[in-house]
This record gives C-alpha cells, sequence and structure tokens, in this order.
C-alpha cells in the first residue's frame, strides 16, 4: 500500500550524519513506491523563534507553508535529528513553535482544559542520534528529548503510534558502527 510520507531534517547541517540517514530513508521508502517529500530544516527559511506567543498572529514564510500542506497530506511522518543537552535541536523547536500552531495541530476547547487534536490519523518515526550511550538516556536521564517529541508535541496533536531509533554513542564511532546504523534505517524505510 502506497503512503504518503514526510521526511524531516531537524539537523541545521544538511551534510551531517543524520542529513545521511535522512537521504537513505527518502531514497529507499522511494524505491519501494512511496510518495516522498524531504525537508532540510537547516536549508529552509524561516524565522524559528514565535515572537508573540500565541497572543499576535505571525505570518508563515513560505517554506513553512510549504511544510505544513505536506504534513496535511502525510500519513506518515519521519523526524530525523541529534540529542543535544539532552532534547532536539533549537532549530527544530522553533519548527514546532511555529508551524503546530493553533487551528492547525491542535485546537483548545472553549472553558475545558481539553483540547482537539488536529493532526490525527498520521502515525510517525522518530530516528535520532546521540553521544550519550541509548540506554543511559534511558534508564539515568529519563528520556526528556524523547518524551517531548513523541509525548508533549507529537501524541498531543493527535499524531500516533510514534516509534523511537535511537542510535549512539555517535561520537567515537567507527564508519562500520554508523554503516550499520544507516542499514537499520535503510530496513525501516523498506517495512514502511
Amino acid at each position: 500500500m502506497t503512503k504518503n510520507i514526510v521526511v524531516i531534517l531537524g539537523h541545521p547541517d544538511s551534510n551531517s550524519y543524520c542529513g545521511s540517514l535522512a537521504e537513505s530513508y527518502t531514497q529507499t521508502a522511494r524505491a519501494n513506491g512511496h510518495n516522498v517529500k524531504l525537508f532540510k530544516l537547516g536549508d529552509a527559511n524561516f524565522d524559528p523563534v514565535l515572537h508573540h506567543g500565541y497572543n499576535q498572529r505571525q505570518e508563515l514564510e513560505p517554506d513553512l507553508v510549504e511544510m505544513r500542506e505536506a504534513i496535511l497530506w502525510a500519513s506518515h511522518i519521519v523526524f530525523v535529528y541529534p540529542i543535544w543537552w539532552g532534547s532536539i535541536p533549537a532549530l527544530l523547536k522553533g519548527f514546532f513553535d511555529r508551524t503546530f500552531l493553533p487551528g492547525f495541530a491542535f485546537r483548545y476547547r472553549e472553558n475545558s482544559v481539553w483540547w482537539d487534536r488536529l493532526l490525527a490519523g498520521r502515525s510517525a518515526h522518530l530516528i535520532v542520534t546521540m553521544d550519550t550511550p541509548p540506554w543511559y538516556y534511558r534508564w539515568i536521564y529519563k528520556m526528556p528529548g524523547h518524551n517531548q517529541m513523541k509525548i508533549t508535541i507529537l501524541e498531543w496533536c493527535g499524531i500516533k503510534p510514534v516509534k523511537i531509533s535511537a542510535f549512539g554513542p555517535v561520537r567515537n564511532s567507527t564508519d562500520q558502527q554508523r554503516e550499520k546504523w544507516r542499514q537499520a534505517v535503510i530496513k525501516y524505510a523498506g517495512r514502511i
């Protein structure tokens, strides 16, 4: 069954190892007959700062409009990014701040603590690199970046299930280890 897939590279450097993983996923999914759109946030032209919060409308730049339209088109969204300082890169956070706005990703209910999840019906896969060993990130740090992405952003807006694949430590990894991780990403894209 053909899927519409959006791949978002959250690393600011398109030539990074994360960039290689995003390209590998995209190429494999396309080769398997899926419709895939790849967006590289580091190459996009937008201000990542939501200057007035939700108090004043901030016009979306054309690149953000295109990415929002692609998210609505997609049935599956893949985010490829590193963990920095325990969480997602500032550029990726700025992308969410600017695009996942009320009326697009969610809607507050009047006189209620509840909200409507406007992006329901989509799934996601987080492909994450880190210098911390994944077991340490899970058991000692309690996965703050994973929880932020999965629970407080994506699932909060209705996107689920959200699968997480974490690779690391990248620092001091060998070329053979990085190729093994890349092959794992290729397998994920081949099974979508």
